[in-house]
């Protein structure tokens, strides 16, 4: 398994982790000793970095990482670097999607995320959106006190621009910033990338599948239909879903023809944008695991990537990332 280092001056980790959304039903159902499951092979396989949060399955992932660590013994914990999230949160009376990031909510939610992981700091801990009503330098002195009081060993931030990024990076080293990046979302390539690379902070693309797009098996219209986030999702509704799966057609007939999976060469793709870029694919399946962890083992050749390009263009997409309700919450920037 290749490696990376985990912010500036972090520890070493894997060259790809696991997106632990994965065990929290956001995909499909799953249940405890599956994601178990997943762990155990991620062990084998080299992967050591969990990326996780509290507000997946209201802190059902969590709970899982914290009963298969607890299951295997005190010495399992340091065998992963394990990051979390919070600042998500719902407005009591509406029901809408807000964000908190003062220094009492980050501060209890990640109390309870300890609790649920069964372990007294966490590698990482991440704001997971933004709050405009909070300039963020006053909030990464928060998150630096958390490194303070021996919480969390470093911070992050998810979904911000690379303005943000150096305002942060400014007050305390920011190791990782978390942002989808795979070959059908390019966006961050218009600044974070390299920002990222110029301050010494980890890129962690979350979707690195473009949401199973850039896979053997794709969501079908009826799997579709049953997933909350991708029924509504510009890319998987028609007319785009048909456009979508034909433009990636060619792609997974060359990762055919090269001997592997698209799944892998998505992630072997990935992984050429950089040492400080970091993939976290999520999954609900052993084999699916294996495939993206041979992801870490291909070398692409130039011609190679230049194939890949040729029938992934950058904009090929069709459809936003985002739906409007899902574009509350990430900085756009360009």
């Amino acid at each position: 398994m290749q490696e990376r280092t985990l912010g500036k001056d972090g520890p070493v980790v894997s060259a790809i982790g696991i997106g632990a959304m994965s065990f929290a039903d956001f995909y499909g159902p799953t249940n405890e000793a599956e994601s178990h499951a997943i762990m155990d092979a991620a062990l084998e396989l080299g992967i050591s970095h969990l990326d996780t949060s509290n507000i997946y399955g209201l802190g059902k992932s969590e709970n899982a990482i914290g009963s298969f660590l607890a299951a295997q013994g005190s010495a399992m914990r340091d065998r992963f670097t394990i990051a979390t999230k919070a600042a998500i949160t719902r407005d009591k009376d509406s029901g809408k999607l807000k964000f908190d990031n003062s220094a009492e909510h980050l501060t209890q939610e990640l109390e309870a995320s300890l609790k649920r992981l069964r372990t007294e700091a966490v590698d990482l801990f991440y704001v997971h959106r933004r709050d405009p009503g909070i300039e963020i330098e006053e909030v990464t002195e928060t998150l630096a006190g958390l490194v303070k009081a021996g919480k969390t060993r470093a911070i992050g931030f998810s979904e911000i621009a690379p303005s943000s990024l150096r305002r942060a990076a400014a007050i305390h080293p920011v190791a990782a910033v978390q942002s989808e990046y795979s070959l059908s979302t390019r966006f961050p390539e218009l600044g974070l990338v390299q920002t990222c690379a110029e301050l010494g902070t980890t890129l962690v693309a979350f979707s690195p599948l473009g949401r199973g797009l850039l896979t053997d098996r794709p969501h079908s219209a009826d799997a579709i239909a049953e997933i909350s986030f991708l029924k509504t999702n510009p890319r998987f509704v028609e007319p785009n879903l048909s456009a979508n799966l034909a433009a990636t057609a060619p792609f997974r007939a060359l990762a055919a023809e090269m001997g592997t999976s698209a799944a892998a060469l998505s992630i072997a793709w990935l992984l050429t944008r950089g040492m400080h870029v970091l993939p976290i694919p999520g999954t609900r399946s052993v084999t699916h695991l294996r495939e993206l962890a041979a992801g870490a083992e291909l070398q692409l050749s130039d011609a190679d990537l230049a194939r890949i390009d040729a029938i992934l263009p950058v904009g090929w997409a069709h459809g936003d990332r985002y739906a409007d309700a899902q574009w509350v919450g990430p900085e756009r920037y360009c």
